[in-house]
């Protein structure tokens, strides 16, 4: 789009991705930084910063030692995409090494595929910001265009996006229902129109919406 101007960020340990470095007005959601963890901030969901790269929490579980007290945790590297088992010590030791991540979010719309990429937009700026295939994994499976989708940004970087936590789908193929299934129970699958496949009552006919949790994959209602 003419005005816009976006610059390539790649290295060896980085993901490619594209980030404007035109300056708009736009609406975020930042989090207050903590300069310094104690053992009680690492908690599941927060986002630390190890070795130079953002991390969120995945799992967290504080244990007693000989001495010390200590917090085992898994981690996922926004960057990388790899997860990794890390220890840390409680005390003073501990939190001259954690900073919290100072990562921030934003609304953007999902708008198209181009090859690989997946392309997200501001609509107030329209400023583009592309994901490549494996940073979006199998959340492409709920990913619809003109879907708004918040994206997690570190340093100016694009390093993650998050699906809202219900869609509404079509379904494309399911076998028929017949007069009674609502009252016997039971599911069958069904491919939505984004080619996920998920359970769905036994009433439900092809050509529906319905509302989908993508945290799960899980039929909710009808739409």
């Amino acid at each position: 789009m003419a005005g816009l101007k976006l610059s390539l960020f790649a290295n060896s340990s980085t993901k490619p991705f594209l980030v404007s470095t035109s300056i708009f007005h736009r609406t975020s959601q930042r989090f207050p930084k903590i300069f310094a963890f104690s053992s009680n901030d690492i908690k599941v969901g927060s986002n630390i910063e190890v070795d130079g790269a953002p991390c969120k929490v995945i799992v967290s579980s504080r244990k007693a030692g000989k001495g010390a007290a200590f917090v085992r945790t898994t981690l996922r590297n926004y960057v990388t995409g790899n997860s990794v088992e890390k220890t840390f010590r409680a005390g003073m030791d501990f939190i001259a090494k954690i900073e919290e991540a100072n990562i921030y979010k934003e609304t953007k719309q999902f708008t198209y595929k181009d090859a690989a990429q997946y392309v997200f937009m501001d609509l107030t700026s329209y400023e583009e910001y592309r994901l490549n295939e494996k940073d979006v994994g199998d959340k492409a499976k709920f990913l619809k265009e003109g879907m708004d989708c918040t994206l997690l940004f570190w340093n100016g970087k694009v390093i993650d996006f998050e699906l809202p936590i219900t869609v509404k789908l079509t379904v494309v193929d399911v076998d028929p229902g017949v007069k009674g299934d609502t009252a016997q129970g039971g599911s069958k699958p069904a491919t939505l129109d984004t080619g996920a496949v998920v359970s769905v009552p036994l009433f439900i006919n092809r050509g529906e919406e319905i509302l989908v949790d993508t945290r799960n994959g899980q039929y909710m209602s009808r739409a």
